[in-house]
């Protein structure tokens, strides 16, 4: 009961992640708001939400893989999440000291969303933020891990990788995508220039929040 508990306030944290990065607009939504106001077409607005949850998915997906893999070497699972969660508490820490963007994403051509979804995503470590949340549920799922199969655990791994990324980039898509429209509808180009709202710090604590629980997490069991 508790393990079950546990996997679905992952798979929660999971979701949240993704409704966080949908609403904070580095990730991309008001550049299809932009799209769409430019061609004069709403249809836009949409080619624009999935070309943004395209580049997104396919961040998470490059992210999570490689650890799927690594969480066969079963007598080392607590010491990758530790390191991933170090990771990613020290990318938070690092972006709390350098808030600059990126300068690469300004050089991306608008018209090539999904590329620059991408790339911001794995600029700003969303991907990486998924990392500590993926392991903590192939933890729960795998409760005999090391009498198992490498096979099994690798394509249980895998799939829990594509759901995790499929569920987020979802949430994502849906959160931005409601704001997007409500913008392109109702607010228009007034509120992209005076009511833009900052979520760098905010991102910043919340991946060493992240690593952290995760930590404190791995403490209990």
């Amino acid at each position: 009961m508790e393990e079950a508990n546990s996997a679905a306030a992952l798979w929660w944290a999971v979701v949240a992640s993704g409704i966080y990065h949908g609403v904070n607009p580095g990730m991309g939504w008001p550049l299809a708001v932009s799209a769409a106001l430019m061609d004069r077409k709403p249809g836009s607005l949409y080619k624009a939400l999935l070309a943004l949850a395209g580049g997104h998915f396919l961040a998470m997906t490059l992210v999570l893989f490689p650890f799927s893999v690594l969480f066969l070497l079963v007598d080392w699972q607590r010491e990758i999440q530790i390191g991933a969660a170090c990771l990613v508490i020290a990318l938070g820490v690092y972006l709390l000291i350098n808030r600059r963007h990126p300068r690469f994403l300004a050089r991306v051509p608008p018209s090539r969303l999904a590329l620059w979804s991408f790339l911001a995503a794995m600029a700003h470590g969303a991907g990486l933020m998924l990392v500590p949340i993926y392991l903590g549920i192939c933890r729960t799922v795998e409760t005999n891990a090391s009498h198992a199969a490498a096979e099994t655990l690798m394509v249980g791994n895998a799939a829990i990788a594509a759901g995790v990324a499929v569920a987020h980039t979802m949430a994502m898509m849906l959160s931005g995508g409601l704001i997007a429209v409500g913008v392109y509808y109702w607010m228009g180009l007034k509120f992209l220039s005076k009511g833009w709202f900052n979520l760098d710090l905010v991102w910043a604590m919340s991946l060493i929040v992240v690593g952290v629980l995760s930590l404190l997490t791995m403490g209990l069991h």
